[in-house]
């Protein structure tokens, strides 16, 4: 997926995590799924430089699905789909 890709997923909750990276950007993530119902599409935004690359390692770690991302301008919004 191209970084300005645009998607049409409509989240069901929206976390900015801003400049958070590794460690407390995984404590953040898990901590924002468990607010969530299995199913249910969190849309993620960091700005942090090593999200493209810690993000989709989240997921695959957790066993959440990682929809699109990184897109969106800037190439900082990721969609997480939470598993079941």
């Amino acid at each position: 997926m191209k970084v300005s890709e645009q998607v049409n997923i409509t989240p069901d909750a929206v976390a900015d995590f801003g400049k958070k990276g590794c460690g407390d950007l995984a404590i953040a993530l898990m901590q924002k799924m468990k607010t969530l119902q299995a199913g249910q599409v969190l849309e993620v935004r960091s700005s942090d430089p090593g999200a493209p690359s810690d993000i989709p390692a989240w997921c695959r770690m957790t066993k959440n699905t990682l929809l699109a991302g990184p897109t969106g301008e800037n190439g900082m919004c990721y969609y997480i789909k939470k598993k079941a």
